[in-house]
């Protein structure tokens, strides 16, 4: 495990909606990546990322996988050995956003996970939605892939109230190095309806990056869900038909395949 596998990324985020209405929106974030094997010694160096007590940027367990007391690694584990998948004590690296000033949300984190070689293993997208609500997708990456990592799956969890299920999921990533960058375009059969994407550049996870993330960015998480329920009321203004949530998927793992 590298010393410095853990980072910052700091980027933009940008949402493209092609079907039912034409709507686009972008904005700066910045993202952790956290290897779970190293977040006790990088919360124990770090004056500005508190361990789940009020202060400017924040990050704790709970906030993620089923939100228990069981170890998140564990968790990830168990997902993947259910999905035949044993990663031997490789590498699980987290890209998601920090809580800022006791805040947390996140629309999608995504786990790198990785076999004692380097090469990756498997993604698990958690993706949560603004009802308190949470789903992931596994998918296996059974060979090195050249170039992008391409996968699908089924769209199973209510996220948008302005978007059914029975869509699929297209996810095209490049894993962190000293870019880092997850696209997600949603379609009907054929039909493209949605592209959200987020790509970051690499800084080394300081206190000082920090804290020029936090004065750069102010308010992150706290702008994003704002953001989300003023474009969504300027989405309804355009005609957009408002969805109730369905229920939840049986499982909270649903497993999706590679793609060419």
């Amino acid at each position: 495990m590298k010393a410095d596998a853990s980072a910052l990324y700091v980027g933009q985020v940008v949402h493209q909606r092609v079907q039912t209405v034409d709507h686009r929106l972008s904005y700066r974030v910045f993202m952790l990546l956290l290897d779970l094997d190293e977040i006790p010694a990088v919360q124990s160096r770090l004056r500005l990322l508190s361990r789940g007590r009020f202060g400017l940027l924040g990050w704790r367990a709970r906030d993620f996988g089923d939100r228990s007391e069981t170890p998140l690694r564990t968790q990830i584990e168990t997902h993947l050995a259910d999905a035949g998948i044993d990663l031997d004590g490789g590498a699980i690296r987290l890209l998601t956003m920090p809580r800022i000033l006791g805040y947390g949300f996140n629309p999608i984190s995504v786990y790198f996970c990785y076999r004692p070689d380097g090469a990756l293993a498997a993604l698990l997208y958690e993706v949560s939605n603004t009802f308190g609500q949470r789903h992931t997708y596994l998918i296996a990456q059974p060979d090195p892939a050249a170039g992008p990592v391409r996968q699908t799956a089924d769209k199973v969890f209510f996220v948008s109230p302005f978007m059914d299920l029975g869509l699929t999921y297209d996810f095209t990533v490049r894993p962190p190095a000293e870019a880092v960058s997850v696209v997600v375009a949603v379609r009907r059969g054929d039909t493209p309806i949605l592209t959200a994407s987020f790509a970051g550049t690499r800084r080394p996870l300081t206190d000082a990056q920090l804290l020029r993330a936090f004065v750069t960015h102010p308010l992150l998480t706290w702008k994003v869900t704002f953001g989300i329920h003023w474009e969504a009321l300027k989405i309804m203004l355009k005609g957009a038909r408002y969805r109730h949530p369905p229920a939840l998927p049986p499982r909270p793992i649903t497993l999706g395949r590679t793609r060419t």
